[in-house]
């Protein structure tokens, strides 16, 4: 096995509803998990034990991370010692909710799936990802998807969003554990699938989208309200915080007006990214 290098891409979600909590103490939950061109790049070669390093600080002061137990999950299953050394590179911002971490160790079980000639399907892959957490196994397949019950029960759809998203984060970083802790399952008349079945217009359901999230990490944080104004203010056609947050985006009518709202974050150093659907996607 010679060195590899992957990419592992972020995700926003469209819209994200919580139904109910579960008893095994997970929540029944809807969205639309949408991959964009934001990615980490992680560097994989041979070595005589298993290694991580990264360029994160707060990722590195972690002693068991989701790449170390995704290598360690392939081992258990496949019965094989995987010894590699592992850098990641990390682009997606962490605790923002874009599923960078999810998305790595998804891109940790394919590429080593297929260097090791371990010839787990596909499907085995997706249980294998649901152990390490229940947005990884949309991060194997990386389409746009309907998502339901703890988010790894997935219907791909064929959505497109041919205008620029703008993606904000403050560097805030909040808790999936806490956000889940905290969570007020909404009540909506109308469930997200059957508004995103009869309507793909962003603009004209920015009314019925919402994230359930979003109330209790404005009241948490306040300042993440000015990030949703804001990308109103200069136009966007529809913005709403991502997962659990506490990245923003915003879908443009045009990229001058992305770039205008990008230039008003960067000058509070923030972190900003503008994905455009026709870049070519190299996700593992």
């Amino acid at each position: 096995m010679n060195e590899i290098v992957i990419k592992a891409p972020a995700k926003i979600n469209i819209g994200l509803n919580i139904i109910n909590k579960r008893e095994d103490g997970y929540h029944n939950l809807e969205t639309l998990f949408y991959p964009v061109n934001l990615f980490d790049n992680i560097f994989i070669k041979p070595a005589d034990s298993l290694k991580f390093s990264t360029d994160s600080d707060f990722l590195a002061s972690e002693n068991d991370n989701i790449i170390l137990k995704a290598v360690r999950l392939l081992e258990r299953e496949s019965g094989k010692k995987i010894n590699v050394a592992i850098h990641l590179e990390k682009i997606i911002p962490v605790g923002a909710g874009l599923g960078g971490g999810s998305s790595d160790g998804a891109a940790i079980l394919k590429a080593l799936n297929n260097s090791y000639l371990l010839s787990l399907t596909e499907d085995r892959l997706i249980s294998l990802a649901l152990e390490l957490g229940s947005d990884v196994p949309f991060f194997i397949r990386s389409t746009p998807a309907l998502a339901s019950s703890r988010g790894e029960i997935l219907t791909p759809v064929d959505f497109k969003i041919p205008s620029p998203v703008l993606i904000v984060n403050p560097g805030i970083h909040i808790s999936t554990k806490w956000a889940f802790q905290n969570i007020i399952p909404g009540k909506w008349p109308t469930g997200l699938f059957e508004l995103l079945k009869e309507n793909h217009d962003i603009k004209s359901l920015k009314s019925g989208i919402l994230n359930d999230f979003e109330t209790i990490c404005l009241e948490h944080y306040p300042e993440l309200k000015n990030i949703k104004d804001k990308l109103y203010f200069y136009g966007a056609d529809f913005a709403l915080m991502s997962g659990s947050g506490s990245s923003f985006f915003g879908i443009f009518p045009s990229t001058d007006q992305a770039q205008a709202a990008l230039k008003y974050f960067n000058q509070l150093n923030y972190f900003t990214f503008i994905h455009r659907e026709n870049t070519t996607k190299d996700s593992i």
